[in-house]
């Protein structure tokens, strides 16, 4: 098939085109390649994909020009959309980047598969979008209404503008809440990444809430093999649903919302110690309050996805851990002393 993935230099994004190239599949990939983090990193991670399925274009999701040419153009059958403006911190102080991307970007996306027919939109929500609720395991039959960053709002807007399509247009939609998703190739701007170049820097970790937070923290390919299997079950329309009695995580239309995440919180002074272990070297932390935006607690109640695709994921922290520091110290490490 030919695919739209967006978000292509991203951490999540160029391992599902990777796979999806892999698998035979024709993938344009788009991305604006912006400064949010070292640029070099998203150029990068494209040059590792030697596939010639897979074309490469530098776009901004945010113009109403350039995509919807490019959805007349390419005749996509099916569109993945990773692109985002990312980070709960950041849209604190930048709400209007997370506007740009997030929402026109996402109504952008809705409108090429509106007008271009696209058989199947997956796109990309987040945890984050629970915010207050503390009913734990976040499970995707229950309320998600009160978010307490700015991205986590514009991710369920993301949610609500997808069924609203879905309703007005039988567009297949389905949303994925994402986990704090870790792995080689990972963000820099997420602990996993920050804390590894601090300690081997003999630098000082920052530990929120004294480390007593909790991460459902799901590996990068257990992610993929999730977003692979998921864009071959396309939700369809169900005439018996009702508000009253069906769950707020399907619909009447052709919609779904799912959580993908391991299912197994680990508490972060625990995910700290399995980093030293992988390093073998200690770390010196510094003990802070919960920042402003952060939630204590992430625990995904994934059934229903494990249910729909026959598989969940099965790698470990220590594992997965461990996979991340080999990648860091070969691309950081070991380039630095050439």
């Amino acid at each position: 098939m030919k695919y739209l993935v967006t978000g292509a230099a991203g951490f999540i994004a160029s391992a599902v085109v990777e796979r999806l190239t892999a698998l035979g599949h024709e993938v344009i990939g788009i991305d604006n390649l912006n400064d949010y983090y070292d640029v070099r990193l998203k150029y990068a991670r494209l040059e590792r994909i030697k596939n010639p399925l897979f074309t490469f274009i530098k776009m901004d999701l945010a113009d109403r020009i350039a995509l919807p040419e490019l959805f007349k153009t390419q005749k996509f059958e099916r569109v993945i959309h990773l692109g985002a403006q990312a980070g709960v911190r950041y849209s604190i102080e930048n709400p209007f980047a997370y506007a740009d991307s997030n929402l026109i970007g996402h109504l952008n996306i809705l409108e090429g598969c509106r007008h271009y027919k696209i058989k199947h939109l997956i796109y990309a929500s987040s945890s984050s979008v629970y915010g207050l609720n503390n009913e734990i395991p976040f499970s995707t039959e229950k309320g998600a209404d009160h978010p307490v960053s700015f991205y986590a709002a514009t991710k369920k807007a993301n949610e609500l503008m997808a069924h609203s399509y879905s309703h007005l247009y039988q567009l297949p939609t389905t949303g994925l809440r994402f986990f704090t998703v870790y792995g080689p190739w990972g963000r820099p701007d997420m602990a996993l990444f920050k804390f590894t170049e601090k300690i081997i820097n003999g630098d000082e970790i920052e530990v929120y809430n004294h480390g007593d937070m909790w991460r459902d923290f799901t590996y990068i390919d257990d992610i993929v093999e999730g977003i692979i299997r998921i864009q071959d079950k396309a939700p369809t329309q169900q005439a018996d649903w009702t508000p009253e009695n069906g769950s707020p995580a399907s619909s009447s239309a052709p919609y779904a919302i799912y959580n993908i995440g391991n299912g197994e919180p680990v508490r972060l002074l625990e995910f700290i110690e399995a980093l030293e272990r992988a390093l073998k070297m200690k770390a010196h932390k510094k003990f802070m309050p919960m920042q402003a935006g952060d939630v204590y607690q992430t625990f995904s109640d994934s059934q229903a996805l494990f249910d729909v695709l026959g598989y969940k994921p099965n790698t470990s922290v220590e594992k997965g851990i461990a996979e991340f520091v080999r990648w860091y110290q070969s691309f950081y490490v070991a380039d630095a002393t050439k």
